[in-house]
């Protein structure tokens, strides 16, 4: 075989190397969105061009059966891998995209956490995208870690894991071999800091614009809680920003709105003055909203009994949970959830 031969099939094979091999698993009722971005910004950057080539970083779409998934959307995808067909020592990464429910994650069948168990023997790293933490914790894969929960399910999240530390302020979470995700868009930006890691950033950037992203946003990114259109200066907008993330990360505590504003070194009344220009609202109004609403979420998206969710939002007694759900949104928790029957 000449030289020039040999170069070439030196080069062959290590374009054909990936740098990073992930394997990507939905459970029952996925949020499509985090699963497609995720996805599409490994597509990205894959080759050098737009061809979907595998070359830079691979991919794989298992489950444990074979057959179509459906989304939390009603979207399905078909899984045409099981797990038991592949070796999880090929791969680097094990990432899972959680359900609709966080309960339901919870209380997968044994065999996903066997799959956990043994992708981490196997010294894969696991990634939890959305509510996959909570199957994550379940199977005892989150002690000694810290995660990164998406704000609505921080409560739900520390009642029944109240020794795993969240991390309520981050994107996502990298904690040596678990990795955490709050999902949505946030899995864009976790799927670009892998792929700078073993790729390069330049890769990772790659196909950001296509995808109509600005930017790649850091872990530990604040999210906007105002709307962009409000005009107001940026000392407030920081103010505020700031008490609406203590207010969610509070829905259940008893503090008041003037430990909130101790907390931002400023007075109760310069932050009411604050909320009322902003929202028409005063701080407590504006909390007592956001409680209502998260409450609203809840009743309709998990079959958790009323007091648990009472204890969610910091009310201690369910008839005056229903006392005042049924004032703000004119109908009784319970009748969100009996079954309607149409003729």
């Amino acid at each position: 075989m000449s030289h020039s031969n040999i170069d070439n099939t030196a080069a062959s094979r290590q374009v054909n190397t990936p740098d990073v091999r992930f394997l990507l698993l939905p459970l029952p009722e996925f949020s499509l969105l985090p699963f497609g971005g995720f996805l599409d910004k490994l597509r990205f950057s894959a080759d050098e061009e737009d061809y979907s080539q595998q070359q830079y970083c691979t991919w794989q779409v298992v489950g444990l059966e074979a057959g179509h998934l459906l989304s939390s959307s009603g979207v399905s995808v078909e899984i045409k891998t099981t797990i038991d067909e592949i070796a999880l020592a090929d791969y680097d990464y094990l990432v899972v995209f959680g359900g609709r429910s966080a309960r339901s994650c919870q209380q997968l069948p044994k065999q996903y956490h066997d799959l956990l168990h043994l992708a981490a023997a196997k010294g894969v790293t696991l990634v939890s995208i959305d509510n996959a933490c909570f199957l994550f914790a379940a199977a005892g894969l989150l002690n000694n870690h810290c995660v990164a929960v998406h704000w609505r399910h921080v409560p739900e999240f520390r009642t029944a894991f109240p020794r795993i530390e969240i991390r309520t302020e981050q994107l996502f979470c990298i904690d040596r071999k678990r990795i955490s995700c709050a999902g949505g868009c946030a899995a864009i930006d976790l799927a670009v800091e892998l792929l700078a890691r073993h790729c390069g950033r330049t890769k990772a950037l790659k196909g950001l614009a296509d995808m109509l992203v600005d930017e790649a946003r850091e872990q530990r990114h604040q999210l906007k809680s105002l709307d962009t259109h409000i005009q107001i200066n940026n000392s407030a907008k920081r103010h505020i920003g700031r008490a609406i993330s203590l207010m969610r990360q509070r829905l259940a505590s008893a503090d008041t709105v003037d430990k909130l504003a101790d907390k931002l070194a400023i007075s109760r009344r310069q932050l009411d003055r604050q909320f009322k220009d902003c929202f028409g609202q005063t701080a407590r109004e504006y909390w007592n909203e956001m409680r209502l609403q998260h409450l609203h979420w809840r009743v309709v998206n998990s079959d958790h009994s009323l007091q648990y969710l009472a204890d969610e939002v910091g009310i201690q007694d369910v008839s005056y949970l229903c006392k005042v759900f049924r004032k703000r949104f004119g109908c009784s928790p319970n009748s969100l959830r009996t079954p309607k029957l149409f003729t």
